[in-house]
């Protein structure tokens, strides 16, 4: 008979993991491998990032779950390739070719990618592939799909705050367009893709996306899955950015012993402070992050407060435990 396994013993983490997720791997996989590897109690991801692409997907632990959100609704800049000439059933290389078309000369001047690259750029409006995790009726838009079934979808108001176009070859020679574009939340790239090649009247579908930042988070400062893997089992935490990470766009606002206790027991504080809607909030002594409010007319407003067994936590830098017996394989 083989001995039981021991399971992993969990231990609190705080602080928000910026993962440069790997290809063919959905973003729960991915945050459920590293939720193992950190043996972290509590963890959850800032929205979805599809199996096919790869890039920054931010992974929040223990307290930095609580602005988990504000990624959720901040810009993010993707790089993509569409292969011009075709079309499939996901947008994707993934699906069937739907048609073929060729790729006129004409369709693919500067002056008509210039066109188009204006014509895709500001508040647009896009149909969600049946290709996604949008719900209708209580079911995904991909069952659906993947049962044979197109249902209505309603168009969305996205926002394309840049976007730039370029003419590249591929290694089949056939001609493709380079895209990288910073866009709201709720935007589609495989649907702009799509809608980019019929803009140009040859048709498109993505061969290729990543994610190259999402509210200032850069990829030059992830780590992949196999960097974690490969570093000491001691050394993981270390990879951590700290919770106010993901504030670093809020206006901030130290507090001094009492007003810190008070702030941190829900009660609003009186200060000579300008009205603004996002303000991180921290204690003077210790420093500490205590959580996130708005100020209006001079008064200071919780909204999400880190508990005091979180910040103890924090300022502790995490005990780390050893885990007994051995780690359980996903």
């Amino acid at each position: 008979m083989h001995a039981p396994r021991t399971r992993v013993q969990r231990r609190p983490v705080h602080g928000v993991l910026l993962l440069d997720k790997p290809l063919g791997l959905s973003s729960n996989d991915a945050l459920q491998k590293a939720k193992w590897l950190l043996r972290a109690e509590k963890a959850g991801h800032t929205g979805t990032l599809d199996p096919l692409a790869t890039g920054v997907l931010p992974l929040c632990f223990g307290a930095a779950t609580k602005f988990s959100q504000l990624q959720l609704d901040a810009p993010k800049t993707y790089e993509a390739v569409a292969l011009l000439g075709a079309t499939t059933t996901t947008g994707d290389a993934e699906g069937d070719v739907v048609e073929r078309r060729e790729v006129l000369p004409e369709q693919v001047t500067p002056e008509r990618l210039a066109a188009v690259q204006q014509q895709f750029t500001g508040p647009i409006r896009q149909v969600p592939p049946m290709h996604s995790a949008l719900k209708k009726d209580g079911k995904a838009l991909y069952e659906y799909a993947r049962a044979g079934v197109t249902v209505e979808r309603e168009a969305r108001d996205v926002v394309i705050h840049a976007l730039k176009l370029t003419l590249v070859q591929t290694d089949q020679a056939q001609p493709a367009i380079k895209i990288v574009v910073t866009c709201s939340k709720g935007t589609y790239i495989r649907t702009l893709g799509e809608d980019i090649g019929a803009a140009l009247g040859c048709g498109a579908h993505l061969t290729f996306l990543r994610r190259i930042d999402t509210g200032g988070l850069g990829v030059e400062r992830c780590v992949t899955l196999a960097q974690l893997e490969a570093m000491p089992e001691a050394e993981r935490l270390a990879a951590l950015e700290a919770p106010e990470s993901l504030l670093a766009q809020h206006m901030r606002v130290t507090l001094d012993g009492e007003n810190a206790a008070r702030f941190l027991s829900g009660v609003r504080r009186r200060g000579n402070w300008p009205d603004a809607s996002a303000v991180a909030v921290f204690g003077e002594s210790p420093p500490a992050l205590l959580g996130v409010g708005h100020i209006v007319g001079g008064e200071l407003v919780p909204d999400r407060l880190l508990s005091p067994l979180e910040i103890q936590q924090i300022l502790e830098g995490m005990p780390h435990p050893q885990a007994s017996g051995t780690l359980e394989k996903l």
